[in-house]
């Protein structure tokens, strides 16, 4: 049974019939640990959906900020998106290379600058590559067309506001890490951080939303894992995880689920781990 909607998810074969439609714009958003070995532009260039353009998460960013890929300004996404000839009136759907990761972080931040009419592919490149769909290595055609923004400040949140969301108990917060992480049992891949949790969290690591193929799981399938996490889904949510990429699937699947009281925490664990004044749980609690 289909699921395709172009405003949250669309399938391969949705992104096959559509592929040469005229106001579709696809964007690569892949990327990669630091230390993964894997260079994320280079693999674009070698292969990628035809007419797909390269989405840099590191450049489309706030560099005022020494923290890792932070929403960029207004007036910078708008610049990059016309370099990218992404604009008003475009159906936009993004990928990545590793099925479901750094394309939801995308999808959130064209929500969070007013941007409804954009997909995540469900699978991603893995499962375009899988059933043998065609991949090419030439740049795209850019033609610029301005972009409206209209910034959705309620969809992120700040490490003041998640302080407090921690200290009251009146928001969920849900963590992406996997679980080892999340527990403070291994050392944070990014230096300098301390190992565990945000007081209160609850730990829901990404891959357990996701079928066998690297799809996103039902609406169902999805409340049951947020459920056996032991997440209130009756309460405000806020996500978080490493950088606030990862976070951005929990959004997608809370979205999925039909739950529009959610937000994304953007300097996730890279932000509160380094700062010995925020309190860290560690253990499941």
């Amino acid at each position: 049974m289909s699921h395709d909607d172009p405003k949250l998810l669309v399938s391969t074969d949705w992104l096959a019939r559509h592929l040469k439609d005229p106001d579709l714009r696809v964007l690569d958003a892949s990327m990669f640990l630091p230390g993964s070995d894997r260079n994320a532009r280079a693999e674009y260039d070698a292969a990628h959906i035809p007419g797909a353009r390269f989405f840099d998460i590191d450049d489309v960013s706030d560099h005022r900020s020494e923290l890792p890929h932070m929403v960029p300004p207004v007036e910078k996404f708008m610049s990059r998106m016309r370099a990218l000839g992404v604009g008003d009136g475009h159906q936009i759907v993004v990928y990545d290379s590793q099925g479901i990761y750094s394309a939801a972080r995308v999808w959130w931040l064209f929500k969070l600058m007013g941007q409804n009419d954009i997909a995540v592919l469900d699978g991603g490149l893995p499962k375009w590559q899988a059933e043998g769909r065609e991949t090419e290595d030439l740049p795209p055609v850019i033609r610029d067309r301005h972009m409206t923004v209209r910034r959705q400040n309620q969809m992120v949140k700040d490490v003041t506001q998640v302080s407090s969301a921690a200290k009251l108990r009146d928001t969920e917060i849900i963590d992406a890490r996997a679980a080892e992480r999340f527990r403070g049992e291994v050392a944070e891949p990014r230096p300098g951080l301390r190992s565990g949790h945000i007081p209160g969290a609850r730990n829901v690591p990404f891959q357990t939303l996701m079928n066998a193929d690297g799809t996103l799981k039902d609406p169902e399938g999805l409340r049951a894992v947020f459920e056996a996490a032991g997440v209130d889904l009756s309460k405000p949510a806020i996500t978080s995880c490493g950088s606030g990429v990862t976070a951005a699937v929990l959004n997608l699947a809370l979205t999925r689920m039909g739950k529009t009281d959610h937000s994304l925490y953007d300097g996730s664990w890279s932000e509160w781990g380094q700062f010995p004044t925020l309190p860290v749980a560690t253990g499941e609690d």
